[in-house]
């Protein structure tokens, strides 16, 4: 089989990964959490969103933690931004790329950011073209790409087109999302094989939540697929305030103990990226969601 040599991971855990916990943790916190990400070797680091602070308190210091990232060359840091504000901000504070979202799904975008996904597309464009004048690059991530929490599977067709529209107005990458973790590998074998029809494979990234445990076996389609850019959390850490029963995000340790196991290459030092893991559960004191960070810990607690 011929799978990719090498993989990129993009770490989401300062924004996906915390968007959804309640309890209040500090800047402080969140740039030790991404300063320890950094030493595990992640390059590519979602940091924050620059979100309404009334929808995700959690991320209300977005301004504050952005400008306060290092300045680093091999490291690049993106923030979602969800309006025109929200754009503003990120730029001001020196974040040089920057997600949107939409969906396939018109009932989950009513639900997250008042629009359907076409008027989503509309309001995004000159979004867009204003961040790449900027000197910013863009990333689309197509939620609910498999199954919506309301409307249920989804049609292939549907990705397809609204992948196709993000890449046509300017971003340079389209995140296919299980946002509640249902699909499972022939799902992503079907849809994510109808986009390579159109699509070029480099311009697609995969990102898994693990509600059904199928998120690994979800990656493993996709490297089969020839997809070599995927999205993982630190400690399985996330979940999304707008898709009821969606749990975290596929654990970054876990996913790269098994493209090490496979000999492809990540740069991503595991061990460290417990270590990051930490940060954040002695905040929280709770056990996280990854299969390698309750190793290690039982391990040491034995």
């Amino acid at each position: 089989m011929n799978l990719p040599s090498q993989v990129t991971v993009v770490e989401v855990g300062p924004r996906d990964g915390l968007q959804n916990e309640s309890m209040p943790i500090a800047t402080e916190t969140k740039l030790a959490f991404i300063a320890k990400l950094i030493d595990a070797g992640l390059t590519h680091i979602e940091a924050t969103s620059f979100v309404n602070p009334k929808a995700i308190p959690q991320l209300a210091d977005a301004a504050d933690l952005a400008s306060q990232l290092p300045q680093l060359p091999d490291v690049t840091f993106s923030a979602l931004v969800p309006n025109e504000r929200g754009l503003n901000r990120a730029l001001e504070n020196g974040i040089k790329r920057v997600a949107f979202f939409t969906a396939a799904s018109d009932t989950f975008t009513k639900n997250n950011i008042n629009m359907s996904v076409e008027e989503s597309i509309a309001a995004f464009t000159p979004l867009i073209k204003r961040a790449m004048s900027a000197g910013a690059t863009a990333r689309g991530y197509v939620s609910t790409s498999f199954v919506c929490p309301f409307e249920g599977p989804i049609r292939q067709q549907r990705v397809r087109e609204v992948s196709q529209q993000l890449l046509d107005i300017g971003v340079d990458e389209v995140a296919i999302s299980d946002t509640i973790g249902a699909a499972v590998p022939t799902d992503v074998m079907r849809t994510v094989g109808h986009l390579l029809d159109t699509i070029p494979i480099e311009k697609i990234a995969l990102h898994f939540h693990d509600t059904y445990g199928c998120a690994l076996a979800n990656v493993y389609a996709g490297l089969q697929l020839g997809v070599t850019t995927y999205d993982a959390s630190a400690g399985g850490l996330g979940g999304c305030p707008y898709a009821p029963g969606a749990s975290g995000n596929v654990a970054t340790e876990d996913l790269v103990y098994m493209l090490d196991q496979m000999d492809i290459q990540t740069g991503v030092n595991l061990s460290r990226v417990i270590d990051a893991a930490d940060v954040i559960a002695n905040v929280l004191k709770k056990p996280l969601h990854s299969s390698q960070w309750l190793r290690l810990r039982n391990q040491c607690q034995t």
